[in-house]
């Protein structure tokens, strides 16, 4: 492809906040940033003066900066920033206080929500009163078991006021799950709902809550919301089918909203206990430092998605994936941010479009699988709604192939940047992501984040060269590097998650190549990646073809241990009523064999009815393995549909040549 998808005109790349970022930075350090790789050059390879001018830029609040900017800078892990720096989280988030919208909130059969700066600030302050009142002070865990409402945030700020560490779930998970995870990290109060609505129907939990609280011995408070009916319905309060809970408005009856004083922390003191998805084993508790969430954030909404004063940003997920800790920072950036909770196609496939319209958002994310969906429904936005405000269109989660791309530019908008990025809850933010002054390039991620020495090594550590697929690293410490695993004293478990297969660089475990333009694609997990004949080929090179195929609504392929070698088997989920027979089977393998290669073409073809996949929507190829291989699947409560495995176990076709 010579020319690209779209292209930001002049005007556009000169008002851009990471060019006033770049003008301020070459001006203050006296060097010459004319683009973004000079920028980007200049941001890792002097990485304490490159942090050190997002927080002035971005106007951390703070009681102190410190006069270090980082110790160890090449230590990873070891290194240690802002190591005098003091500050509040919740501060920073809260440093509007008028009658500007702070959260819109839009619930599936609920009626919106508008809540100001003012209001947010004051319902803060009256729940940190609570909350200190009962004795809560810095270090105490404050789990949420709460879906995507403005409570939760103003839960979580309130909570961070006080230094608290806060840890999330969302409250479609199962109780096994949810202990799994709060059981690690002995809460002191548990805030949850007492139920929730998806796809038109209502969820009660009582039962789960109760399994729950019941192996947390820790819990000294339960807050309830009540969520089956309108937020805040008093005659439908459901706290007492909870023995021993408080609602939220009886917690915080009789405190004041004035202003409050909010406590000043060391720069890596916990604000998230987060979780991997724990397909492979026990949830990983990861401990996130406040400073280095806000100063990464920052940099991201401010440089990277050019978030500004005033506008509206949206993210399609749920209190239990690190984009909800992701999109609750931006209050910090002083703007309003957009929450959706349901599915995201009740009443029907336009419902996220119909939200953009109606609060004239800027910023849209939503996940890869979403696009591919709505596109496969034949949705075209363009056609039926305005989109007037939209600027950026974010996409995570899985890979978005280049037809997802297509797709955005010929039936979402023409004018939008499209930002591919990819990151996770282990950085609790991007290694790479979108840039409003670059062009976007089919079936590509813009570029690297700014202050990340991101490259692509092979297995014996070599640099590999754009064009060839390799390990993502990253080859310099950045703030928002974990703190540390919850109960890892002597950092073992930390160290070897990340720097055991490169010793002091980042191993992320995505399997990547960069492109000549200086973008990035993603193929999929290293740990899924199918390695027939000797020869490594990506997961999402075959998804990328294969879903092409109109029957196909979505698929997951897996190596099978076979005769001494692994082969490619692909499952795939077809449209109702269709049976997958030779015809179409010849169909998707000649579509592989013709758009990639002979050695991608599976072996075995095969129909299922559901597709395994986590809580964030991810499909899981590691446990769909396991279960293929009759091997034990650890913690099943990590996936939104366990029972999906079943079709994978003791499968006839896979016993045989």
């Amino acid at each position: 492809m010579t020319q690209p998808l779209w292209k930001p005109d002049a005007d556009c790349v000169q008002n851009a906040s990471i060019t006033e970022f770049a003008r301020y930075a070459s001006e203050l350090w006296n060097v010459e940033l004319n683009d973004f790789n000079a920028l980007h050059r200049w941001s890792t390879d002097h990485c304490s003066e490159f942090w050190s001018t997002v927080w002035r830029f971005c106007d951390v609040r703070a009681s102190s900066a410190g006069s270090v900017t980082v110790e160890n800078p090449h230590k990873m892990p070891g290194a240690a920033w802002f190591p005098d720096a003091r500050l509040n989280f919740a501060e920073n988030l809260l440093r509007r206080n008028d009658d500007s919208p702070a959260i819109i909130s839009r619930g599936e059969g609920k009626p919106d929500r508008v809540i100001t700066y003012a209001e947010l600030q004051s319902e803060v302050n009256r729940l940190a009163r609570a909350f200190r009142s009962m004795g809560i002070k810095p270090e105490d865990r404050i789990a949420a078991y709460m879906p995507n409402i403005p409570e939760t945030i103003i839960c979580m700020i309130a909570a961070v006021s006080c230094g608290a560490t806060w840890s999330s779930c969302s409250p479609d998970f199962g109780a096994r799950g949810v202990i799994d995870r709060f059981g690690q990290i002995d809460p002191k109060v548990l805030i949850c709902v007492d139920g929730y609505t998806y796809g038109g129907k209502k969820f009660d939990v009582a039962e789960k809550l109760t399994q729950i609280r019941h192996r947390l011995p820790t819990l000294e408070k339960t807050i309830v919301v009540p969520y089956l009916d309108d937020p805040g319905t008093q005659s439908q309060d459901n706290s007492g089918k909870i023995p021993d809970a408080v609602s939220l408005d009886e917690f915080v009856d009789g405190f004041s909203t004035g202003a409050i004083n909010h406590l000043q922390l060391p720069f890596n003191h916990p604000l998230y206990i987060l979780f991997s998805s724990g397909t492979t084993g026990a949830p990983k508790c990861i401990v996130h430092g406040a400073g280095g969430t806000l100063l990464q954030h920052l940099k991201e909404h401010r440089l990277h998605v050019n978030l500004a004063k005033g506008e509206k940003l949206f993210f399609f997920t749920t209190c239990g994936w690190m984009m909800w800790n992701w999109l609750t920072t931006a209050l910090a950036c002083e703007t309003a941010i957009a929450l959706y909770e349901g599915s995201p196609f009740t009443p029907d496939e336009n419902s996220l479009f119909d939200y953009i319209d109606q609060y004239d958002i800027d910023h849209f994310g939503i996940s890869a699988k979403y696009i591919d969906a709505i596109s496969k429904a034949g949705i075209r936005p363009r056609d039926t709604h305005r989109l007037s405000s939209l600027k950026t269109l974010m996409s995570t989660g899985s890979p978005l192939n280049p037809e997802g791309f297509d797709y955005v530019y010929d039936s979402v908008k023409t004018d939008v940047c499209l930002s591919s990025i990819s990151g996770g809850t282990d950085l609790i933010s991007c290694f790479v992501l979108g840039n409003p002054t670059l062009p976007v390039w089919r079936g590509e991620i813009q570029c690297k984040g700014l202050g990340m020495d991101v490259a692509v090594f092979d297995d014996n550590g070599a640099e590999l060269p754009a064009g060839e697929k390799g390990e993502l690293v990253c080859r310099n410490s950045f703030p928002s590097m974990p703190t540390g695993f919850w109960n890892d004293p002597d950092n073992s478990r930390y160290a070897s998650a990340y720097f055991e297969k490169f010793p002091g660089v980042w191993h992320h475990g995505d399997y990547v190549e960069t492109t000549k333009y200086g973008g990035m694609i993603v193929y999929g997990r290293s740990d899924a990646v199918l390695n027939p004949s000797g020869v490594r080929i990506g997961t999402a090179e075959i998804y990328r073809q294969a879903e092409q195929v109109e029957e196909v609504i979505e698929s997951i392929v897996i190596g099978q241990r076979w005769d001494g070698d692994t082969r490619v088997v692909l499952f795939v989920r077809l449209r109702d009523d269709l049976k997958l027979d030779k015809n179409l089977i010849d169909k998707i393998k000649n579509i592989i064999r013709t758009n990639a290669s002979p050695r991608h073409v599976p072996a075995k073809i095969i129909q299922v009815a559901d597709i395994p996949r986590t809580r964030s929507g991810k499909i899981t190829e590691v446990a769909v393995r396991k279960a293929v291989h009759n091997e034990a699947i650890d913690n099943i409560e990590a996936l939104e549909n366990p029972q999906a495995l079943d079709l994978y176990r003791n499968i006839a076709e896979l016993q045989s040549d």
